[in-house]
């Protein structure tokens, strides 16, 4: 039950909060929802083509919570109350949800589900590109278990390929894309322990270069893991922490480049600089590393340096939209987790933000009629925001009441654990002594930890393009590679496509259309 105390402030908050004139009248939210109404019946109008292209966005830790908030961040930004507003994802017409634990943990990693949604496989935390049979770190129990990804399979059908995110290239998102690795953290030989390497498994990053050599564009971070041990970096020169990791002295960078034709035009950047002034049109292969370790938070980055993730979409896209046959790209916002993790919520946030800029930029330059664009998460985060906080709060701002226990106000954005646990003279820090605002404020935690953690509750999926809306309903996670490579009419399952090719039809064919209404009831 709510105390009189909270009504009262609760009350008194809410009725001198700001509500637009127009939603004081009945039939604003009338027509609203009867414009949705007549958007949905259009859905019935299945688009059943074959998805010659492929975008699929992953926002690590971007739980059901934090695509919430980032909304209302967005439309704040804007100078709106922000509720109301809507991100790009918000307008993909089919929504799923995804069960993200792995086969040996009930709150995911990020490695074990990156092999899901690519590889189409659920296996054990820690481990990419390989089944359940392989254990974390034991390097012997990965020969004969290792799984292939989507990108490999849209490789294998002749498309271009690309890999964008704003972490490590190695890190357990992208690397379930090209790698099979007993444990995510083995980024270079330098982080391997002796056992492993004496039984002949290779780093992260060597697997980049070398398991599939013909990846078109590859941009992120993770400069220092591809040089010999001590190799000084070329941005931060006195920095010991930026310098190369690699004990086999190997220059990956060098052999990257040595696998291309030479007839082909090859390019390795790495500062924003340069990636701005190439001609898409002449690059044949792009490698981008604008960090030694991952890419720096949105909100921190230097506009001089390092790219943002929409202008490295747009380049990405603009390069593997030559092939006439296609392409599949991964876009990871892989620092949506970082800052959850850190309990440095304005940093997550606004890493969502600029996501959904570069879904919105992918949208502008491609369509919907043969691109298939997925957006999703691998899993969520102890993150939430409640306290009964007024329209147009400010997402980062104060509940309207104090603590009726401890009389202590407390702002709306809070963890259920990690570092943002204060207690000061035996008792909660009060957050009005504090700047809150702040870009790395720490936002409480219920429990202390050094780091917060995932969440293990369901994560959404959002569709649009061709066979969108197998995409529906609750779901495994390995199944959405599946949906994509169905569509896309790569992998293994592409029965559908010859009959649809011999019969001269540009769809999957009528078989398709029935097994794909069914499920919606809509036969019936």
């Amino acid at each position: 039950m709510i105390s009189p105390f909270l009504v009262l402030a609760i009350g008194t908050c809410l009725t001198n909060s700001l509500v637009p004139e127009k939603e004081k009248d009945p039939k604003y939210w009338r027509a609203q929802a009867q414009q949705t109404l007549q958007n949905a019946l259009r859905l019935q109008k299945l688009n059943t083509n074959v998805a010659k292209n492929i975008i699929m966005f992953l926002g690590d830790g971007m739980g059901v919570s934090t695509v919430t908030a980032a909304r209302i961040l967005k439309g704040q930004l804007h100078n709106s109350p922000g509720e109301e507003s809507r991100l790009e994802m918000d307008k993909f017409p089919f929504v799923a949800l995804s069960k993200t634990y792995n086969t040996n943990a009930q709150v995911p990693d990020s490695a074990g589900t990156a092999t899901a949604y690519l590889c189409g496989v659920k296996a054990n935390e820690g481990t990419v590109g390989v089944s359940a049979a392989t254990q974390r770190t034991q390097c012997n129990t990965t020969q004969g278990n290792e799984v292939t990804s989507i990108l490999h399979w849209a490789k294998e059908a002749g498309k271009s390929v690309g890999i964008v995110t704003t972490t490590r290239v190695n890190h357990a998102t992208p690397s379930a894309a090209y790698a099979h690795s007993a444990d995510r953290d083995w980024y270079s030989d330098n982080e391997m322990p002796s056992e492993a390497l004496s039984q002949g498994c290779k780093d992260i990053a060597y697997q980049l270069v070398h398991n599939i050599k013909d990846i078109e564009v590859i941009m992120g971070g993770g400069r220092k893991y591809m040089f010999p041990k001590n190799r000084t970096d070329v941005e931060y020169e006195m920095d010991e922490k930026a310098r190369g990791t690699r004990l086999d002295g190997l220059n990956l960078i060098d052999i990257w480049k040595s696998f291309k034709p030479r007839h082909k035009h090859s390019h390795y950047i790495w500062n924003r600089t340069e990636l701005l002034t190439l001609d898409p049109y002449t690059v044949d292969y792009l490698l981008g590393l604008f960090e030694p370790g991952d890419m720096q938070y949105e909100l921190n980055r230097n506009n001089v340096t390092d790219p943002s993730l929409s202008e490295m979409v747009e380049m990405a896209i603009k390069i593997l939209s030559k092939n006439p046959e296609g392409f599949f790209l991964l876009v990871e916002g892989g620092r949506i987790d970082h800052g959850h993790h850190e309990g440095k919520a304005k940093q997550a946030l606004h890493e969502v933000v600029e996501m959904d800029r570069a879904i919105g930029q992918a949208g502008d330059m491609t369509s919907q009629e043969d691109t298939l664009t997925v957006v999703t998460a691998d899993h969520s985060h102890v993150f939430t925001f409640g306290g009964y906080t007024p329209r147009g709060n400010s997402i980062f701002g104060l509940a309207p009441m104090v603590s009726d226990t401890d009389k202590k106000p407390f702002t709306a954005i809070l963890y259920g654990n990690g570092p943002g646990y204060k207690v000061v003279g035996g008792e909660r820090e009060n957050v009005s002594m504090v700047d809150y605002a702040h870009n790395n404020y720490q936002a409480q935690s219920a429990v202390p930890l050094r780091h917060e953690t995932h969440g293990g509750e369901d994560v959404a999926v959002f569709a649009k393009g061709p066979m969108a809306h197998l995409l529906h309903g609750v779901h495994e996670q390995n199944y959405i590679p599946h949906v994509m490579a169905y569509a896309a009419c790569i992998g293994a399952n592409r029965d559908h496509c010859a009959s649809a090719s011999l019969a001269g039809s540009p769809s999957p064919g009528p078989l398709l259309l029935l097994l794909a209404l069914l499920p919606l009831g809509i036969l019936f």
